[in-house]
């Protein structure tokens, strides 16, 4: 530690290390969201044991292991923030994860060439657990530790780059990680145009053959990460190295008055538990659903006119583009408007946000309905959903983010940030064993896909309307930094 700065640059510009942060978080983040964006089409369709045999996973069963894997994920920051604050500090413990990471990716590629498939596909699962989850809580209080008393006035513009790194890394992922795994060589499709320029890489495809397939649609998302690793050491010098602060932290962080705040927070981030439940099964159970839609886009749309989106593109590319729409829109447009008729509270937001998201789960559940009677709906429908899903976000977690730091004390922000992306992992682990719950020993479900939708909305629903008695009589209390 000792040949590295203890302290930020005094500037009153822009600390020298924020560039290889946001290139490490950007890079990261479409390693994860990638990865994760064709995990249940993998498992489900494309699945194969070295000597060509099929070993898919039923519907129901990917489901689950998805949920429990996103809860492994969002675990695990609880453990890595600890690390960093107390033994190893931010960067040690980011770049020792970042390899645990990479070595996670590495069994994903390289899957299916020998040995059993499905255990290669658990091994790297659980290694990307352990250090996504791990590296989590460390890089966004990185990002704080470069700044002093002369430049902290930039700290904001800074985080909203960090968190448009996120977005924009998972809108290319959701791009073209699922066209690797399934493009085609057809006939007037994306897969038909590439091909031609990808044949010296790929060799000769059939017609309506396969062009890239898991080995390049997993591999892409690890070179990523092996990328994000690099540009992250390659910053080493230039960043503020924060020494770890060894017993004491536990001392200081454990005690029943410094674990008071975390008591009364638990009842606002019980009911953000059943946020995530609902919200990242855009990835199993509405991607399902988009199998069965009409993914074609009409003839006048710029650009993607007459060809189709893959069912995994769908909530992967909407999601994030509609999070860098909407968050400006509601800062500027939608809660000034709102505010003219109510105080509007950040647990107000919230609660807005939990009836919003009944809205669009009401969406999606009557779309099941269509298709079960044999219907052939626009997936419009579905993006119309993901757009009020996407509203949901913003007023839910973007704001109880907010909300949980300002009643975090001071030296707790950090340990409150990691219980926030706990909710995360509550949320999925739920998910995980009501699907497992569904399960038939066939693999099928107990319920239909439809009423299977329907109990999901009439849970969000219910939620809403508890959390708005709760939300009347819970009293904030605000511990900020002394100006």
């Amino acid at each position: 530690m000792g040949k590295y700065r203890n302290k930020p640059v005094k500037t009153k510009g822009f600390p020298p290390g924020i560039p290889y942060i946001i290139g490490n978080e950007a890079a990261e983040r479409f390693s994860f969201y990638g990865m994760k964006s064709i995990l249940l089409v993998f498992m489900t369709t494309y699945l194969m044991q070295p000597d060509g045999s099929l070993d898919v996973f039923s519907i129901k069963e990917a489901e689950a292991w998805n949920h429990l894997f996103v809860a492994s994920a969002y675990f695990f920051p609880v453990l890595g923030g600890i690390l960093a604050d107390a033994y190893l500090g931010k960067y040690f413990t980011i770049i020792l994860l970042s390899v645990v990471y990479c070595l996670g990716h590495g069994c994903l590629a390289i899957m299916g060439y020998s040995g059993d498939t499905r255990l290669w596909l658990l091994a790297g699962l659980a290694l990307i657990a352990v250090g996504s989850g791990g590296i989590k809580p460390c890089v966004s209080s990185h990002v704080g530790d470069q700044f002093s008393e002369s430049n902290k006035t930039l700290l904001s513009k800074v985080f909203g780059w960090f968190y448009f790194s996120i977005n924009f890394g998972a809108f290319l992922s959701g791009l073209l990680t699922p066209f690797l795994l399934e493009a085609k060589n057809s006939a007037n499709s994306f897969g038909g145009s590439i091909y031609p320029y990808a044949k010296i890489l790929v060799g000769h495809k059939n017609p309506d053959e396969i062009i890239f397939g898991p080995h390049y649609a997993f591999g892409l998302p690890g070179i990523l990460m092996a990328v994000a690793t690099l540009f992250f050491w390659l910053g080493r010098k230039d960043f503020a190295h924060i020494p770890p602060r060894g017993a004491v932290y536990f001392k200081e962080t454990f005690s029943i008055k410094s674990l008071k705040p975390i008591f009364r927070l638990s009842l606002i981030f019980s009911f953000v538990i059943v946020f995530w439940a609902l919200f990242d099964q855009i990835g199993t159970s509405w991607q399902i659903q988009a199998r069965s839609l009409d993914r074609t886009f009409p003839e006048w749309f710029p650009l993607f006119g007459g060809k189709e989106m893959l069912a995994s593109q769908v909530a992967a590319v909407w999601n994030p583009l509609f999070i860098l729409i909407l968050i400006p829109i509601f800062s500027l447009y939608i809660y000034p408007l709102l505010a003219r008729f109510c105080v509007l509270s950040s647990l107000r937001k919230m609660s807005i946000g939990y009836w919003v998201m009944g809205f669009a789960f009401g969406i999606v559940s009557v779309l099941q309905h269509f298709i079960d009677t044999g219907a052939f709906p626009s997936v419009a429908w579905q993006i119309l959903a993901c757009f009020f899903l996407t509203a949901s976000e913003v007023m839910i977690s973007i704001t109880c983010l907010e909300f949980a730091y300002t009643q975090a004390p001071r030296q707790m922000k950090s340990l409150v940030m990691a219980f926030f992306l706990l909710t995360v992992s509550l949320g999925n682990f739920l998910t995980s064993q009501v699907k497992f719950l569904l399960l038939e020993q066939d693999g099928s479900s107990k319920m239909t896909e439809a009423q299977e939708f329907w109990f999901w909305t009439s849970l969000i629903l219910l939620t809403a309307f508890v959390f708005r008695f709760v939300a009347a009589r819970y009293q904030p209390v605000e511990y900020l930094h002394e100006t």
